[in-house]
């Protein structure tokens, strides 16, 4: 998923990615434990995000994973 600045939060990245319809669905993710940054568990919605970083959610329909690039 290509972003055009250096960085971008986490609750931007997944609306972007189409891993979740609005904010409030990311937000909804983050407190169900489901979403990964580079392996480790995160809960932040602004969490920062750079290039080469791998985001992965664990949706009921299988789990989905974006690279920020």
């Amino acid at each position: 998923m290509p972003i055009s600045d250096d960085t971008i939060r986490l609750g931007q990245f997944l609306k972007l990615a189409d891993l979740v319809e609005s904010g409030a669905g990311a937000r909804e993710l983050l407190e169900d434990d489901v979403v990964t940054v580079n392996g480790e568990l995160e809960r932040r919605r602004g969490r920062q995000l750079h290039r080469g970083d791998v985001v992965s959610v664990d949706l009921p329909t299988g789990p989905r994973s974006a690279v920020i690039s």
